[in-house]
């Protein structure tokens, strides 16, 4: 079985891939930075327990990472637990995927990872949205040629800066209000948030198809993706496990 790590800002996903490329584990957690190789390793085992996994069962592992210095404990927990060396998706491993912006070194591994797994599943041209700590926006045209994209500011990181650089609003948990419009503070910054992302993502999908000149198809990803996708006025499918099938799809490209 394959183990499939992704490392954000904010969380680490961990997927359990069979040799039939299904998904039977998925889950998450925050995001260490002080956290040693031994409590990842710690954490790691726990979760394969949770679902009636052992160590044993997993035989290599692949990761995706754009946290540096977590990049390298978590490599050492994964080869405390299972002895295997970690697969990392970035320069220097075939993803089949042709990326035409300025600079594709630059261009984020989780970014690539999501488009790998968009490309091989859904229709193009594509709009991939990642909504994570940031939220991207990747575009592939009709000729699988990944474009380039956009970044904004992630919903969690707006609601920190609202709450923290004023001296009335509290801190809310991420759910749709009932309606719209507000009628108390907590329901009028919950729909402040949600809302006014969901639009943002109706308005981008629209300018990009206008400037590619055709439809596209439009997939949505990241812990936060499952509450604002519902809101939008555009087509967009909510895909939770599309960083897990990328990864599983450039390990087979890559593996002996």
């Amino acid at each position: 079985m394959l183990l499939a790590v992704d490392i954000g800002n904010t969380n680490i996903v961990f997927g359990c891939v069979d040799e039939k490329d299904n998904i039977v584990l998925f889950e998450r957690i925050s995001t260490n930075h002080n956290a040693t190789a031994a409590e990842y390793a710690v954490m790691i085992h726990t979760i394969l327990e949770m679902h009636k996994f052992i160590p044993e069962d997993i035989d290599d592992a692949i990761m995706s990472s754009v946290v540096p210095s977590v990049t390298a404990t978590v490599k050492e927990a994964i080869r405390k637990l299972f002895g295997v060396d970690v697969m990392l998706a970035g320069p220097g491993v075939k993803t089949g995927l042709n990326i035409l912006i300025d600079n594709p070194a630059q261009l984020g591994s989780d970014q690539a990872v999501d488009a790998v797994a968009a490309i091989n599943q859904y229709p193009v041209p594509l709009i991939i949205i990642d909504m994570g700590t940031a939220t991207t926006v990747s575009v592939v045209d009709k000729n699988k040629n990944y474009r380039g994209g956009l970044i904004m500011t992630g919903m969690g990181v707006a609601a920190d800066a609202l709450i923290a650089r004023t001296a009335q609003l509290p801190k809310v948990n991420f759910e749709a209000p009932k309606n719209i419009i507000g009628t108390n503070t907590i329901d009028c910054i919950k729909s402040g948030l949600l809302y006014s992302n969901a639009c943002a993502l109706d308005g981008i999908i629209e300018r990009i198809e206008e400037e590619l000149g055709e439809k596209c198809t439009a997939v949505a990803t990241g812990g936060l993706s499952e509450l604002v996708v519902p809101l939008c006025k555009k087509r967009i499918i909510a895909d939770g496990n599309l960083l897990i099938k990328g990864l599983a799809i450039i390990y087979r490209k890559n593996s002996k």
